[in-house]
């Protein structure tokens, strides 16, 4: 994933103090809920434009976690990249009202006059709220934040267009199912719609067609 590599690495709501997988620690053996959750992950339908695969979890945010890192890939380019963190607390936590939490950073890169509409962020939230929303799923405590950043390159670098980026850091609650279990795979499916979304992928089907796109990268970046 050229997209994801040294742009996942500066740290994402403690995301990037990644050591295990979801597996125990300290001896402690893993919850039910917490298993079939994560082997729910493994059953999700996904866009082929999607490349995902399991990468190391945070240990200090919740007692179990799992992690994923996926990139937007189209013709050999990088469109988007992002971390998806599934957290388990057996015991409950205030701040999430629930057992579950679902924490995200996606990135991609922009066309500067994208980065200049002072209407962007609002969109992009509106991105992460819309894909939960389209696949007909509930959630709780949202928040986050939206940034964009804008380079400009001198010296040895003045031959570099100018770049500009997005960045979704967002976590939710998901309503837990039979058993106490979130529907974790279509949970993934929509932070999916959600990097297609952010990559400028056009809609994967009518359910998709009320969600705002971006326009197509003129130059995305290159594997």
């Amino acid at each position: 994933m050229a997209a994801a590599q040294g742009r996942l690495s500066d740290g994402a709501d403690g995301m990037d103090d990644a050591r295990d997988t979801g597996e125990a620690r300290g001896g402690t053996a893993v919850p039910l809920p917490f298993r079939a959750a994560v082997d729910a992950l493994r059953t999700a339908r996904l866009r082929p434009q999607v490349e995902i695969e399991p990468t190391p979890a945070p240990q200090r945010l919740a007692p179990h976690a799992y992690a994923l890192e996926a990139a937007v890939v189209d013709s050999e380019q990088d469109l988007a990249d992002g971390r998806l963190v599934l957290l388990h607390d057996p015991a409950g936590h205030d701040a999430w009202r629930g057992t579950f939490r679902l924490v995200t950073l996606v990135r991609a890169e922009l066309e500067p006059e994208m980065a200049a509409d002072p209407l962007l962020p609002e969109v992009c939230w509106s991105w992460l709220t819309g894909a939960l929303t389209a696949r007909g799923l509930a959630c709780g405590e949202p928040s986050g934040t939206v940034t964009r950043a804008g380079s400009h390159y001198f010296g040895g670098l003045s031959d570099r267009p100018p770049a500009s980026q997005i960045e979704i850091r967002a976590s939710w609650t998901p309503r837990e199912g039979l058993g106490g279990v979130p529907d974790t795979a279509a949970h993934l499916a929509a932070w999916c719609d959600l990097l297609a979304q952010v990559g400028g992928l056009p809609p994967a089907g009518p359910g998709d067609a009320s969600v705002v796109t971006l326009p197509q990268r003129r130059d995305p970046q290159s594997r």
